[in-house]
């Protein structure tokens, strides 16, 4: 394999699952790192594990382009619950 096989090629799909829960005074907090996961379905399955323990859930994903630091407009796979305003 030569260096040019192991280089991204192009657009890629980027797929993330964030949970968030609240502190005492009622702000959301996320629960923890952002987790890039291998698939939609993957993602899904485990938002909805996670939306019976946190307040709030979400998995989206989007276009990548990596080597040119290009992202496309986030599409929301699953939402449950209390999500911030994410940009």
């Amino acid at each position: 394999m030569t260096q040019d096989d192991q280089s991204p090629k192009g657009p890629t799909k980027l797929i993330v699952l964030l949970a968030f829960d609240k502190n005492e005074e009622g702000d959301l907090l996320p629960a923890f790192e952002p987790r890039e996961m291998r698939d939609a379905g993957t993602a899904i399955r485990s938002a909805k594990d996670l939306a019976r323990r946190h307040a709030g859930v979400i998995a989206w994903s989007r276009s990548a382009d990596l080597v040119n630091g290009e992202f496309g407009e986030p599409e929301v796979l699953f939402q449950h619950g209390d999500i911030p305003d994410i940009e």
